[in-house]
């Protein structure tokens, strides 16, 4: 096909899915145990905005400002987080099965998140500072050592050996489901013990602006840096000494991806929970759609990500109402399948 009209097609079907993901997004705005009309949502929005002196009603003010929305933009951050960071790992470990969730580095990151819920309040007498943030980077400094030591592990004489990673993924799970375990059961409270069992499972309940710009804002940061190295990536591809004869940084791209990857774990591991699976799925949809040029395939991550995570909440929210169902139960329900129907269909290259 042409370069130029494969590059027109593209950009159409990234622009397309972003329109889904605004639309997914409005559908959710207006969706849930209290109904709202389109019209009341968009009085809502337009009122905050300043576009409008019209003062809304105070049900729909609270539903769609307070709850609904910072929900939404927690959802669209996390969502696109996890997925850039599974394309970029899978990219750099050159291996289509590098999920964050399944490799071990969301756990890591939940047992230093579980660390700081249990301990961060010893220290609020002498750093209030710390103890408000002790959650995110706890859970991102799990997620760093965590990734490291699987990167140092699986890598064999320079590449990626696939069943290596994959068993101290299942590694690093056991040992990190026992850490916590252990400290839960020696040192939690009731209150803690329920608090850090529905963390774990996944949730966006406790969403606020506060952790919605909050994540936002470090995500985007780590986004611009990952996304400028779709070079690096696409040469990751052919093997890190081809990487180096093609001019490319081996060492400080590994690292800076490493830590970069696995700190966007940690942040939304920090604000919901483990979320399994949307960092393997989504690059997965991606590359079917648009092919494994890191150009695409990491843009396309991101806003698919977003419009994957705000729909799982969307059915978190609805599905079981008026309760409400973990969203980490119900990723972990439509991604196991695809897991395990990517590792059939690569059975013949695995050799566990």
């Amino acid at each position: 096909m042409n370069p130029a009209r494969s590059h027109s097609i593209k950009t159409v079907l990234l622009v397309l899915i972003g329109l889904c993901t605004l639309a997914i997004s409005l559908v959710s705005l207006n969706t849930g145990t209290v109904e709202l009309t389109t019209s009341e949502t968009t009085s809502v929005l337009a009122y905050r905005l300043g576009l409008s002196s019209e003062k809304p009603g105070i049900l729909a003010d609270t539903v769609v400002w307070d709850l609904r929305l910072p929900r939404i933009v927690l959802a669209l951050a996390v969502g696109a987080g996890i997925s850039l960071a599974g394309a970029a790992m899978q990219g750099l470990f050159r291996n289509p099965l590098a999920d964050p969730g399944i490799i071990g580095v969301s756990s890591g990151a939940a047992t230093g998140g579980v660390i700081a819920i249990l301990f961060g309040g010893l220290f609020a007498a002498s750093w209030p500072g710390f103890t408000q943030y002790a959650l995110p980077i706890c859970a991102m400094a799990g997620g760093v050592g965590t990734t490291f030591l699987i990167y140092r592990l699986s890598n064999i004489g320079g590449r990626t050996h696939i069943a290596t990673m994959l068993l101290t993924g299942i590694a690093v799970n056991a040992i990190s489901g026992a850490l916590i375990g252990f400290v839960v059961t020696r040192f939690a409270d009731d209150t803690q013990i329920r608090t850090i069992t529905f963390w774990t499972l996944g949730s966006l309940a406790g969403a606020n602006w506060h952790s919605a710009l909050l994540v936002s804002g470090l995500t985007l940061l780590g986004a611009i840096w990952v996304l400028s190295q779709w070079r690096s990536l696409n040469a990751f591809l052919l093997g890190e000494a081809e990487a180096f004869q093609l001019g490319i940084s081996v060492q400080r791209v590994k690292s800076g991806l490493i830590f970069v990857t696995a700190a966007m774990v940690g942040i939304t591991v920090a604000a919901c929970g483990i979320i399994g699976f949307v960092g393997l799925v989504v690059p997965h949809m991606i590359r079917l759609s648009l092919g494994p040029d890191h150009r695409w395939l990491l843009p396309g991550s991101v806003i698919l990500g977003g419009a994957v995570m705000v729909l799982a909440d969307l059915g978190a929210r609805t599905l079981v109402a008026p309760a409400e169902l973990q969203i980490g139960i119900l990723t972990a329900l439509i991604g196991g399948p695809f897991f395990l129907g990517l590792l059939l269909s690569a059975k013949r290259k695995l050799s566990i």
